[in-house]
């Protein structure tokens, strides 16, 4: 899967940036046919820890799917985010073989 990274208003590590293609490359092995990728990283400016924001958007052939995930460190976001994108893909690979 070709992943777009950007992180806004600072830079990410590139540590930071092979973790995060690291675990995106895992949504391949719930579906075949992922075009490509998106993910945005961002601090909120609030007194919160939670503050690290990640974005991943992912595309398949007539569908996209969107996960915002927001926590102490851009690690744990992406962790978060990509076990939602993997059960919203998995629901909607069910959803495409019952029809």
């Amino acid at each position: 899967m070709k992943l777009n990274i950007q992180s806004i208003h600072f830079d990410a590590d590139q540590k930071l940036l092979e973790f995060i293609e690291k675990k995106a490359a895992k949504l391949d092995t719930f579906h075949e046919k992922i075009i490509d990728g998106e993910v945005f990283l961002k601090v909120d400016k609030d007194s919160q820890q939670e503050n690290k924001i990640v974005e991943i958007k992912v595309n398949i052939p007539g569908h996209h799917f969107f996960v915002k995930e927001k926590s102490k460190s851009f690690e744990a976001a992406t962790d978060e985010a990509v076990e939602t994108l993997k059960l919203q893909i998995k629901k909607h690979k069910e959803k495409v073989l019952m029809h």
